[in-house]
């Protein structure tokens, strides 16, 4: 139970987290690094937490979920997915808007 209230304290206490395989400075996977360029980019602050730290974080986050990969990245305490969809939002500029929708600022894709 302790851990479930540590990830639930976690999203409630950051606008932006990101659950992922290692931190956003060394992604230990390409979908992970994918989350951490798309936000970078967008120039989002979020909270990276290393779900390899700990066999607990990382059975933890897939049972709150009830989503069965990692990454996992949630906004303002609602679960928005992992690598496929996130980067589906973002080619859209579905997630520009919809952080944005949220109170979050971005930074504003350059038009081609």
């Amino acid at each position: 139970m302790a851990i479930k209230e540590e990830i639930q304290s976690t999203i409630e206490n950051n606008d932006v987290v990101l659950f992922m395989k290692g931190t956003r400075n060394f992604p230990q996977c390409g979908f992970s690094g994918q989350i951490v360029q798309i936000l970078s980019y967008l120039d989002v602050p979020f909270k990276d937490v290393n779900c390899l730290e700990t066999d607990e974080i990382r059975q933890g986050i897939k049972e709150f979920s009830n989503w069965p990969t990692i990454p996992q990245l949630y906004i303002k305490g609602e679960f928005i997915g992992g690598a496929d969809i996130t980067r589906e939002m973002f080619q859209s500029g579905e997630l520009a808007s919809y952080l944005s929708s949220k109170g979050i600022e971005v930074k504003q894709p350059a038009k081609a």
